[in-house]
């Protein structure tokens, strides 16, 4: 796995020693320990390549002028053997470092050699991560918010197994607790409603939306209080349950009947679930269900552990986590008086056994803004269990706001006029809502143009992106056709001078120190604006660099170049899980 420029880099600092160790046997500096110095990338190409303060940051130390000091280190730095034919000393004693030609052929010869494998890094070392994303709610069908939480969580698993981590996908089913019981209510109601004399003449008569939009409009005999859901997702499973038993659970128990509905309606949901995610061309590796905490004892352990260590006590029959002892801003209910568990307790539980029943080093979620307290106390959690808190990472996903025609489309929920993720990808192409929730880091609100998604432009980012992929592959093909093929000529028979060349395989070359950023922030972000400067880079070069008609060793060159930015293209788009099309 190849990272030119950390190659680079390495040469930097290795020369810039190897320099100072001959200043300091020719008597020329003490031999005193020197603090660390900094290579970075320069904005500006006309400052080098590479430039390195070592002069500034040994000024103090030496006791000398930094200029003068960067001065004696430049006439010393022996560049034989290395990517750099220059050096020079600019402003205060900055060492600025110019690549050779050699450095560039190697860099298009390397990506062409590597291929798919290209932009791969070991910054993870194997380390074994669990992303949990997406975990929406079972009772209901994926909003918004889950569409962009599984674009971002997807693509980060992608871009992490890049960076060399070893990555499992988990998507956590809520199937117990608060909600099942809200759902149970819900369906319950509904099914009483259907079930009322007036509403089985109705079954009769009206079919699908028709006998739902019916059914929806009168609650008379049993309305439906605030704290229920009121989606049409509910009515349609009460409807398709009625239409096959009858009034079977009418003259049943309320518990009964909740139990009976929920059973019948909460396995399709998840399959709709799972089906809508595999649309989205999300395949998760588990589906961990809550209730198998429950069912094996693990939410009454992490309760007894807690007790056992003395991190608990009891307060008005209800028993306390003592949060604010590690960093939480109060403490915690875990048991209410009436002996059920809060929401926190599986939680705890869930987490303990993601890193250490199941032994991650690293356990990630992501999470909606509303969840942003939620973190500190999961924290303390962990660590009053003896769980170093380092090992869960929680990412931070702001809002979404859909657009069309200029203006915010209005959500609603539950209500059932939401757009869903069902409903968003009849409407705009799975490759340009994965781009489009991947454009902003996962911290800011996005904006969703619904109208810019479908467009076929290069005002639309992932077309544009798109386009430059498939536009190299119509060059490549074009010119096979006329009778030019690209033959993968060796690095030494490669030459790049224009700007327009040079700048592409700058950009080029920082890919896998841009996949290490991104992994680090957790940031898919980066990729996607990586890929739109790819490509208006791409559209430079080919504007300003002719094909045809040049010399066989220049035509071999922007070839080759044509095919390793290609290439760069085709694994950035399938790490996002969005089509490199060939033509367009």
């Amino acid at each position: 796995m190849s990272n030119m420029i950390e190659m680079a880099k390495s040469q930097v600092r290795e020369m810039v020693m190897d320099a100072l160790g001959q200043l300091v046997a020719k008597g020329k500096i003490e031999n005193v320990p020197l603090p660390a110095f900094n290579i970075e990338r320069p904005a500006d190409v006309s400052h080098g390549d590479f430039s390195c303060n070592a002069a500034m940051a040994f000024a103090k130390t030496l006791k000398s002028n930094p200029r003068a000091i960067g001065q004696m280190i430049a006439e010393e730095i022996n560049l034989q053997d290395s990517v750099f034919d220059k050096v020079d000393v600019a402003g205060p004693g900055f060492l600025n470092f110019y690549i050779s030609d050699d450095w560039f052929r190697q860099t298009v010869a390397s990506v062409i050699e590597e291929g798919a494998d290209y932009g791969k890094t070991d910054y993870g070392c194997d380390k074994k991560i669990l992303l949990e994303f997406v975990s929406a709610n079972p009772t209901g069908p994926m909003h918004i918010g889950n569409a962009r939480g599984g674009a971002l969580g997807d693509s980060l698993a992608s871009l992490l197994q890049y960076a060399g981590f070893y990555v499992e996908r988990e998507f956590y089913i809520n199937d117990a607790g608060n909600q099942i019981e809200k759902f149970g209510k819900s369906l319950s109601l509904r099914y009483m409603q259907i079930a009322d004399g007036n509403k089985a003449d109705v079954l009769k008569t009206y079919e699908g939306e028709e006998f739902c939009s019916k059914i929806f409009a009168d609650e008379e005999n049993f309305p439906m209080p605030d704290d229920v859901y009121k989606g049409v997702d509910i009515i349609e499973h009460v409807y398709n349950y009625y239409k096959i038993n009858g009034d079977k659970l009418v003259n049943v128990n309320e518990e009964e009947r909740k139990s009976a509905l929920v059973e019948y309606a909460l396995p399709i949901n998840i399959e709709g679930l799972e089906r809508d995610l595999k649309k989205y061309r999300i395949v998760y590796d588990t589906w961990f269900r809550e209730s198998t905490l429950h069912e094996n004892g693990s939410v009454k352990e992490v309760v007894k552990l807690l007790t056992e260590k003395g991190h608990t006590y009891e307060q008005d029959g209800a028993i306390w986590f003592k949060a604010s002892d590690f960093g939480d801003d109060q403490d915690r209910v875990l048991v209410r008086a009436n002996g059920i568990p809060t929401y926190f307790v599986p939680d705890i539980a869930y987490h303990y056994n993601k890193l250490v029943t199941r032994g991650f080093d690293k356990a990630i979620d992501i999470l909606g803004a509303d969840h942003h307290g939620y973190v500190p106390r999961m924290k303390a959690a962990l660590t009053a269990l003896g769980v170093d808190s380092a090992k869960l990472d929680v990412v931070i996903m702001q809002m979404v706001m859909l657009v069309r025609n200029g203006e915010t489309v209005k959500l609603s929920k539950r209500s059932g006029k939401a757009i869903t993720l069902s409903t968003l990808l009849d409407e705009v192409p799975i490759d340009a809502a994965r781009f489009f929730f991947n454009l902003r880091d996962p911290n800011t609100h996005l904006e969703f143009d619904l109208e810019l998604a479908i467009e076929e432009s290069s005002n639309n980012p992932v077309f544009y992106v798109q386009y430059a992929h498939a536009r190299i592959c119509s060059i490549l093909r074009r010119l096979s056709e006329e009778g030019t093929e690209y033959k993968n000529v060796p690095a030494d028979k490669l030459s790049f001078t224009e700007p327009a060349e040079l700048a592409l395989i700058r950009h080029i070359a920082a890919l896998p120190g841009t996949i290490n950023e991104a992994a680090k922030d957790y940031n898919p972000a980066k990729i996607t604006r990586y890929l739109y400067d790819l490509a208006q880079l791409f559209h430079k070069f080919y504007d300003t660099c002719k094909i045809k008609g040049e010399s066989e060793d220049v035509i071999q060159s922007r070839l080759s170049l044509c095919v390793a930015t290609r290439t760069v293209f085709k694994n950035m788009l399938d790490l996002l899980k969005v089509e490199a099309p060939e033509k367009m």
